[in-house]
């Protein structure tokens, strides 16, 4: 019913910036929170940034002053761009957003993107 799309990922080396993008589709009446999350090899899936329709933000502790995250609430887009990368940044990321559906507007759902690599290494 509801799909997302990742683009962006990449490699980079350390220093460097890239920008991801998810784009949600199908029958959506609204989304509250949209976000960020990446899971590295043999870790568990952690919260990289999360932003509201409103506009309010919130970020891990290690992401804090390089990662901005924003969206189009007019193209149910988030965006997250990533400065001043490092080698513990590498790890899939994955978008997440808490839809409400067309056909049923009283609940929540959540749906999860497949996943966009991002590689930080010289």
């Amino acid at each position: 019913q509801v799909q997302l799309q990742e683009s962006g990922g990449g490699l980079v080396q350390p220093g460097g910036s890239l920008r991801l993008s998810c784009a949600a589709s199908g029958s959506i009446f609204s989304i509250n929170v949209m976000g960020w999350y990446r899971q590295a090899p043999g870790n568990q899936r952690e919260l990289v940034a999360t932003i509201t329709s409103g506009g309010n933000t919130n970020y891990a502790d290690s992401v804090k002053g390089r990662f901005t995250i924003s969206r189009d609430n007019a193209k149910n887009t988030v965006y997250l761009q990533m400065n001043s990368l490092k080698s513990e940044d590498t790890a899939v990321y994955y978008c997440n957003a808490d839809v409400l559906l067309l056909h049923d507007p009283k609940y929540e759902y959540g749906y999860w993107g497949q996943g966009t690599q991002v590689t930080v290494s010289s």
